[in-house]
């Protein structure tokens, strides 16, 4: 197994990244929710000029924000920068759509955005819907070598449903999990091992990403700490801003356990409170796996962050990453937060015994 950082992408994001590789980490994802993070392509653009040997990972483009060209002239621009170190980290749609009032692209507009953005980079001449007409479009002049589409960019799909697992497997592509829940962990990559297997795709090919966040606790921290609450609360809290939208747009798999039902309901109260009332979604993503809001503070609780995140000493971390690596997965990308950099060797330390 090896390891990863996701961030919510700043300006200067270059900074750690550079960090984590000097520290042996793999692979950096950058999220890609305009409103809330500074532009995915930026940050990697940095990153990709002060880094060497780390890759950097799109995690996860959504397919409505950029056409597909578009995207697909961003990684190879990103590719001649880094050859060879760029992955392409792709799903329908959670944070970065609802902050706009969306619910998820479908899985067929995913797999039609996934075969032209593919197509352009293996150079192909590829029929294109765009604007109620189909045109043909292709790179047009990939010999002067301003972009790179010679070395590959690998595909990773964030699938948190079955039907996206079997388009992944189907598709070739490497799989993400937002882990959380060890026992959905599990399931999810037991399914996913399935869906490969029925595909005629051998699951030891495939880069299986359990993509988490969570806190390092020193001996005797309680899991509600000020400084847990700080780096594992925005990822605990996900699941409450999913479960308070279901109706609006959908569930996307990110669910609060039975037993912590009366956090969702008190969360709910506070949520029915944003304003304006046509667009609580713009408080409900404020922040988003980034930092805990004032009004948050009272359910982000010790429950919530042992339940839902990766919280714990590091022989506990240690014991749970050696789960995940048993049950099928092979990479681990930790959520380092903003605003704090420390968490890049916090978890370094973890690592180094697993």
């Amino acid at each position: 197994m090896d390891f990863g950082i996701n961030l919510a992408t700043s300006a200067d994001s270059w900074k750690v990244v550079k960090r984590a590789e000097d520290l042996g980490y793999t692979r950096a994802w950058f999220y890609d929710t305009q409103l809330l993070n500074a532009d995915m392509f930026v940050a990697m653009g940095a990153a990709a000029v002060q880094t060497s040997r780390i890759r950097l990972a799109t995690g996860v483009l959504i397919p409505s924000n950029r056409i597909a060209p578009v995207a697909a002239g961003a990684l190879a621009s990103l590719n001649a920068l880094a050859p060879g170190r760029i992955d392409f980290g792709i799903s329908t749609g959670f944070t970065a759509r609802r902050t706009m009032g969306l619910g998820p692209v479908t899985l067929d507009a995913m797999r039609e955005y996934i075969r032209i953005v593919q197509g352009l980079l293996a150079g192909d001449t590829l029929d294109w819907a765009f604007e109620d007409k189909r045109r043909k479009i292709r790179f047009l002049n990939p010999e002067i070598d301003v972009f790179n589409i010679r070395d590959p960019i690998p595909l990773h799909i964030s699938a948190l449903g079955p039907r996206g697992r079997r388009l992944t497997a189907e598709l070739g592509a490497g799989w993400l999990y937002a882990a959380g829940h060890m026992g959905a962990a599990k399931a999810a990559v037991a399914d996913m091992q399935h869906a490969w297997d029925e595909a005629g795709v051998s699951p030891a090919g495939r880069v299986a990403t359990a993509f988490t966040g969570g806190c390092v606790l020193k001996d005797g921290e309680a899991w509600d700490s000020p400084r847990a609450r700080a780096q594992a609360g925005p990822h605990a809290t996900v699941a409450l801003h999913n479960g308070v939208e279901v109706a609006d747009f959908g569930n996307m798999g990110r669910s609060v356990p039975p037993a912590l039902a009366p956090l969702l309901e008190r969360y709910r109260e506070i949520y029915r409170e944003y304003e304006p009332a046509d667009a609580r979604y713009l408080s409900n993503h404020r922040g988003h796996l980034m930092f805990l809001r004032p009004e948050e503070q009272e359910v982000c609780t010790a429950d919530l962050i042992r339940t839902m995140t990766f919280t714990g000493t590091r022989p506990e971390l240690r014991e749970r990453i050696r789960e995940l690596r048993a049950a099928g997965y092979n990479h681990f990308a930790i959520s380092i937060r903003h605003g704090h950099p420390q968490m890049v060797e916090e978890w370094a330390d973890v690592f180094s015994g697993v």
